[in-house]
């Protein structure tokens, strides 16, 4: 009965199959049970048992689900347990797996193949494309089916799981599926559980050196995992693999499929014991793999021969981050050769490794020892990139080692972690002291891992971890330098300046000041020699009197606030070895030279604290035969000393010097030691620190080998280390600012001559003698004439420029080691050549580039001279920029060295270069850019001005504005401090290329032209002509007189500025006459759009004739843009126009209108006038207090008032507040309208004659002065005072009746000229040249001139008073 109740069980499962009642995901079959049943476990899944006596059913159960079914199946796993498969069943299930197509995951668990079962599994893997995961369990599948199993998957690219437990497949089986590995790349997730590790190794080497991307996890054990254990590991999610237990050849193997590996990132092989062997591979390994980025070897028994090997690959490897070596059993030797890619042994070397941030090592084998330590403090010295260092469990280090190490952290800015964990002999409160010390100093470190150790256990730690604490704190913002002491300094530099050799006996002879005495030997560059007086520090720069020399003066020339003074020495005789004497005008060249290059230094300096302190030696004096001639020269220096008063100090004595007796030179001597004082009071006061780093940089020089410079990076350890001031307080902390105060520090030192420091080099020169005598020595002797040839164009190469430098950086100077230089190289040298603009590069971004120095070129302006194009509509323009005060000041010899190099750098950084190309000559540089030529000249005795010629297809304003936007800004940079005026050169100067000598008086001021242009009406403005002189030498004519219209000498963009000066003058006239606005009909505003694109011509006709288009279209631009400038005059015009007619009725107005004062038996239109150093200065506003004025009438006639020529006028001794009260209204309407009249031009306008009066000569002396006496708002660029504040007070004035003005100034009139008894007709007549009229057609009164009294006779008559 029980028997039926079963089969009916099992064939109401079959009977639900066949009807599709059951929605079923999954189905399980287990055979060999010991009793037949069926299980509905969930609504989807069921599980169906079956007894040996019941095998039929299985092989039915497997046909019904094989057969079609009505619609889709929702069957998505499987699972057969304890299966002995047959060949009709495994049809059936690849029948059964190929209608569901839904079916992923089969299982076969404790299953038996016969001899071609697992083939006729394997045929039904390949043709399945839906199965995602396959799991074989202890179905002894051994090698052979490995292998079937791999020759399937070869073709199967859908399955992506598959799992094979407790099978031993052996290292064949293993072989065959990492061949499969190597061409599937579907396969996601490879799981071995095998009874023997060797089947990991073929496995995970095949997924490694393929790349896949597919997890791996492989296990060895015996059956029921009671000893069972993980062999491998790979996740390719955080692409890390793990490797717990493999053999020798297998680790090898595995290692060297890391080589060209890019999937794993994180390697850890804790505990896997290696051999040198293997650490060989290893090394291979980090030379080839760029992208592994963390290892661990921990454990692994390395010695110090594989250490070795590890550190070789640290060497190449340029992506490894993290390195950890805890537990393996090296030496010191193996720490040794750890950390020597990760240090440096020479400032010139670099870091090999600069990308490993985090080591580790230690443990209780490894013996770090006295080499380790040594390496160990190295590498904590010298490196910049390691982040975090940890040395674990350590027995071989004492307390004091450790001391040591935290020592060596104080000059350490990277490392922020370090660890000593389980180190024993971390004890002692030395060591406790010298932790807090470190922390002080060093702020960068933020975590120190003191656990396990003795010092730890014994509770002392609490203040290390406080201290790191308050580094993560942020320190509030503030000035560390602002509360600091000032005082005065210490140090005083002495320039010796003057010719060749004239300064070298003096060197010779003073004993009092050099010691030792100096050997008389010719100089090649700077000497300085520094000694103590009392305790001040008096060092002798003598700037070499070889003019090749010159050109590098500059660099060190005294900044801005810096003690120091000047001996110009000049010898009486013309060479030192003949008694040929010098002639009084080649003394004053000499001294006249230095005194321009001191004063133009000192304006670009900014050195205005005060005047630097000159006094002039003369040596060989003991050759003079005849007294007269000494004081010849007495006189032309005196004839300097006053032409230069208020641009230096002289000294009043002039020293005279006989090299071959000291005591000649002791008043010198006595001078140099006063002086130094004197201006050591007077110059600004430095910070104390300055003095204190002057002593700290002298103690590291002693400690250093002597050396000459350091790395600005030394620099900053020593503020750090010695400099509280200057030390970073926290991590936390703006390093930017610290890093500012520490630059602003480093300049000071360079301005006082402690240092040569420049910012942004990255280094200072503490030996300033060394690199002024040596190394720009070493330009000095530079022959590079012989470098130059026509393919090189006088550029020297880097190395051969490295290798001549670095010929002084090896010579043997005395008193410095051996070391000396290993912090410097030439490179060094080149670089801040390239910083300083002293060079430039041929091609910036090769690296062996070309160089140039300009200061060596030949002068070439013997060759012909020529624009290279000749085209007839080609336009010529050039600017002359001369020094505003040449006679004081000039462009030193230094200037167009750096200007050749500034203006070539900037030119290269143009985003746009247009094929500009750029050549040099000694004083001339050609650029052509766009289509634009371009020379830039050098000219002068002193190198007083420049010339900008241009050449250009463009038009003038095109070529205009590259000279204006480009290269006037690039000589201002270089020149500044000393001001340029721009003038314009004649056009046909620039055409012919005049020389300089012919064209001195071919230029005109641009202010200028632009002033005469605002003088004229504005239908003149566009005919305006310029007048040139013609030019003779010996009575041959060079160039003929001639014009250019101002046109064709400014451009647009001048021409508009002057347009809308002359807008903003009428503007201005308008709100005076209280004109309505209006808009301008004629478009004053509008802007004039340039194009200077050209489309490309094809070589076709059609591309002619586009072209011939092109010209045509340009022509038409261009006439547009003519006509556009005349439109916009014209419209000015009518603007013009319409505000004189208003000027004209107001003026009259005020010169007729009548009224009753005493029946005007005074002039009416009166003006001021102050005369002062024989000058006279129109008086605009009255002010209380103003004396020495003289009152001036204007002849009144209607519509013809002017000045009286040689009035008399009457003098006004001071003028009261009731004066004031009375005539300052008066002044401010009446001087206003006339200041801003003459501005327009109005005067001169056509048909307005004579109706405004021209006192143009006073208005020319007041809009040149400084001092102008009206408003404080008045300006010297000629808007009257008056106006402006006419134009504030305004709502005040309005209610003010102009009666009421007019009656007030008449009545002040009246009262004055009763005072001075100048009230009658006569006295009038004899003092303003006036006559009291009344015009016959309405009766008004005038006063008038006697000119217009005979020439309008018929007009008026007399009414005498």
């Amino acid at each position: 009965m029980a028997s039926n109740q079963t089969v009916k069980e099992l064939q109401w499962a079959l009977q639900a199959i066949k009807s599709e009642s059951l929605n079923l995901h999954s189905i399980s079959f287990y055979l060999s049970q010991t009793a037949s049943s069926c299980y509905q476990e969930t609504d989807n899944s069921i599980s169906i048992n079956i007894s040996k006596e019941n095998l039929q059913f299985f092989s039915d159960l497997l046909t019904t689900l094989a057969a079609p079914k009505s619609h889709e199946s929702a069957l998505r796993n499987l699972e057969f347990h304890r299966v002995e498969w047959d060949s009709q069943q495994l049809r059936n299930l690849g029948i059964l797996l190929g209608n569901h197509q839904n079916i992923q995951q089969v299982l076969f668990r404790r299953n038996k193949f016969n001899g071609k079962g697992l083939s006729d599994l394997c045929d039904i893997l390949k043709a399945n494309k839906v199965i995602k995961e396959i799991m074989l369990s202890e179905s002894g599948i051994g090698s052979v089916g490995a292998g079937l199993i791999a020759s399937a998957l070869r073709v199967n690219d859908s399955l992506e799981e598959l799992q094979i437990w407790e099978d031993s497949i052996g290292s064949r089986g293993a072989e065959e599926l990492s061949k499969m590995i190597e061409v599937n790349s579907s396969l996601k997730l490879l799981t071995i559980f095998d009874s023997n590790a060797i089947t990991a190794t073929p496995l995970i080497s095949a997924v490694l050196a393929r790349n896949r991307k597919m997890e791996v996890h492989v296990w060895s054990g015996e059956n029921g995992g009671e000893k069972s254990s993980k062999v491998v590991e790979f996740v390719p999610e955080n692409s890390t693999l793990r490797i717990y237990k493999l053999n020798l050849s297998g680790t090898c193997r595995v290692t060297c499929s890391l080589g060209m590996n890019f999937t794993v990132k994180s390697l850890d092989m804790t505990g896997v014991k290696l051999k040198s062997r293997c650490a060989k591979e290893f090394r291979w390994v980090l030379e080839q793999n760029q992208t592994l980025k963390e290892v661990n070897l921990s454990r692994t028994c390395l010695k110090d021969k594989g250490i070795v090997y590890v550190a070789a690959g640290l060497f190449k490897n340029r992506s490894l981050q993290a390195l950890h070596l805890t537990g393996n059993w090296f030496s010191g030797i193996g720490v040794e050769h750890l950390l020597c890619p990760l240090s440096r042994f020479s400032a010139l070397q670099m870091q090999a490794n600069t990308t490993l941030t985090c080591v580790t090592f230690g443990g209780g084998r490894t013996r770090i020892g006295r080499d380790g330590l040594a390496a160990i403090i190295q590498f904590l010295v010298t490196n910049e990139t390691v982040r975090q260092l940890g040395i674990h469990d350590d027995e071989s280090l004492r307390s004091g080692d450790f001391v040591r190490i935290f020592k060596s952290l104080e000059k350490n800015a990277s490392l922020k972690c370090l660890s000593l964990q389980g180190c024993k002999r971390v004890e002692g409160e030395t060591l406790l002291q010298t932790i807090m010390e470190t922390l002080q100093i060093n702020p960068w470190i933020e975590d120190i891992d003191l656990s396990r150790t003795p010092l730890n256990n014994s509770g002392k730690t609490k203040g290390i971890y406080q201290r790191l604490g308050q580094h993560e704190k942020t320190e509030p913002e503030m000035d560390l330098l602002k509360d600091m002491p000032l005082t005065e300094p210490k140090s005083c530099r002495v320039f010796f300046c003057g010719q060749e050799c004239a300064a070298l006996p003096y060197f010779d002879q003073v004993k009092t000041i050099v010691n030792p005495v100096e050997q008389a030997v010719k100089a090649v560059g700077m000497k300085i020699k520094t000694f103590k007086d009392e305790d001040t520090k008096i060092s002798i720069w003598n700037l070499a009197g070889q003019h090749e020399f010159f050109s590098l003066h500059d660099l060190m020339f005294p900044g801005h606030g810096s003690a120091s003074f000047f001996i110009i020495i000049s010898s009486l005789f013309r060479k030192p070895s003949n008694k040929e004497p010098k002639t009084s005008a080649e003394i004053e060249e000499d001294l006249q030279y230095w005194l321009r290059f001191i004063v133009s230094n000192s304006k670009r300096a900014m050195q205005q604290c005060i005047l630097p302190s000159v006094a002039v030696v003369l040596t060989h004096f003991d050759k003079i035969n005849q007294p007269s001639e000494y004081l010849q020269h007495i006189d032309s220096i005196q004839r300097l000393r006053d032409k230069f008063q208020g641009f230096v100090d002289f000294y009043p004595t002039v020293f005279t010097v006989d090299a071959r007796s000291s005591a000649s030179v002791s008043k010198l001597t006595h001078h140099i030691r006063k002086t130094s004082k004197t201006i050591l009071q007077r110059v600004p006061r430095v910070y104390q620190l300055c003095n204190e780093l002057i002593q700290i940089l002298s103690d590291w020089r002693s400690e250093n080998y002597n050396k000459p410079a350091m790395k600005w990076k030394e620099f900053g350890e020593l503020c750090q280390v010695k400099v509280p001031p200057l030390r970073i307080q926290s991590r936390h902390f703006n390093k930017e600012k610290v890093e500012m105060r520490r630059r602003a520090v480093a300049t000071c030192l360079h301005h006082i001559g402690e240092v040569i420091y420049f910012d942004e080099l990255g280094f200072l020169i503490l030996d300033c003698e060394w690199f002024c005598g040596e190394a720009l020595g070493q330009l000095i002797k530079l022959n590079v004439r012989k470098q130059n040839s026509s393919e090189n164009n006088g550029f020297i190469s880097r190395k051969e420029l490295e290798k001549i430098l670095r010929g002084s950086l090896q010579s043997p100077i005395l008193g410095m080691g051996s070391k000396v230089f290993e912090n410097l190289d030439a490179s060094d040298l080149v670089r801040m050549m390239l910083k300083l603009e002293l060079c430039y590069e041929q091609d910036p971004s090769d690296p062996n580039s070309m160089l140039l120095i300009p200061s060596f070129l030949e002068e070439g302006r013997a060759k012909p001279q020529k624009w290279q194009l000749s085209m007839p509509d080609c336009v010529y323009a050039g600017r002359h920029l001369e020094c505003d005060d040449s006679s004081h000041m000039f462009l030193t010899p230094g200037f167009f060295p750096r200007l050749q190099v500034h203006l070539h750098n900037k030119i290269k950084a143009l985003k746009d270069q247009h094929g500009a190309t750029y050549s040099l000559e000694k004083y001339l540089i050609s650029i052509s850019i766009n289509g634009i030529y371009i020379r830039v000249e050098l000219g002068g005795q002193f190198g007083y001005y420049i010339d900008v010629l241009a050449c250009s297809t463009k038009n003038l304003t095109e070529t205009l504005r590259i000279i204006h936007q480009l290269i006037i800004p690039a000589i201002q940079s270089v020149c500044h401090g000393i001001t340029l005026n721009e003038n314009v050169i004649r056009p046909e100067c620039v055409r012919k290329l005049t020389p300089p000598r012919h064209r001195k008086t071919q230029f005109a001021s641009l202010q200028q032209l632009k002033q005469a242009l605002l003088s004229l009406p504005a239908d003149s403005m566009y005919e305006y002509q310029h007048t040139w002189s013609p030019v003779l030498d010996s009575g041959r004519p060079i160039l003929q007189d001639g014009f250019d219209f101002a046109r064709d000498l400014l451009s647009d963009d001048d021409f508009r500025e002057v347009l809308h000066r002359r807008y903003n003058d009428l503007y201005n006239l308008a709100q005076e006459l209280q004109v309505p606005p209006e808009n301008n009909p004629e478009g004053q505003d509008q802007s004039i759009t340039l194009s200077d694109e050209a489309e490309r011509i094809e070589p076709t006709f059609g591309g002619i004739a586009k072209g011939v288009e092109a010209v045509l279209q340009r022509l038409k631009i261009i006439e547009q843009e003519i006509r556009d400038l005349k439109q916009e005059i014209q419209g000015l015009r009518y603007y013009e126009h319409r505000l004189l007619l208003e000027l004209h009725r107001k003026v009259n107005h005020l010169a007729t209108f009548n009224v009753q004062v005493e029946e005007r038996k005074v002039p009416n239109m009166i003006y001021f006038v102050k005369t002062e150093n024989y000058t006279r200065r129109l008086v605009t506003t009255m002010l209380s207090g103003m004396t020495a004025l003289r009152l001036h009438m204007l002849c009144e006639f209607r519509g013809q008032m002017h000045v009286v020529e040689d009035q008399m006028g009457c003098e006004i001794m001071q003028v009261d507040n009731m004066a004031v009260k009375s005539l300052a209204p008066y002044m401010k309407k009446f001087m206003t309208l006339v200041t801003l009249a003459l501005k327009i031009g109005a005067h001169l306008a056509a048909g307005m004659g004579q109706m405004i009066p021209d006192l143009s000569k006073e208005v020319a002396h007041l809009a040149g002065s400084s001092v102008i006496y009206g408003a404080a708002g008045a300006t010297a660029a000629g808007i009257v005072g008056a106006a402006a504040m006419g134009r504030r007070n305004r709502s005040v004035e309005g209610s003010r009746d102009i009666q009421q003005d007019l009656r007030a100034a008449q009545q002040w009139v009246v009262d004055f000229l009763r005072e001075r008894r100048c009230s009658s007709g006569k006295d009038i007549a004899e003092k303003f040249g006036l006559w009291r009229v009344r015009y016959r057609d309405n009766g008004q009164i005038a006063w008038i001139c006697r000119r217009h009294i005979h020439a309008r006779s018929a007009e008026i008559i007399e009414v005498p008073v």
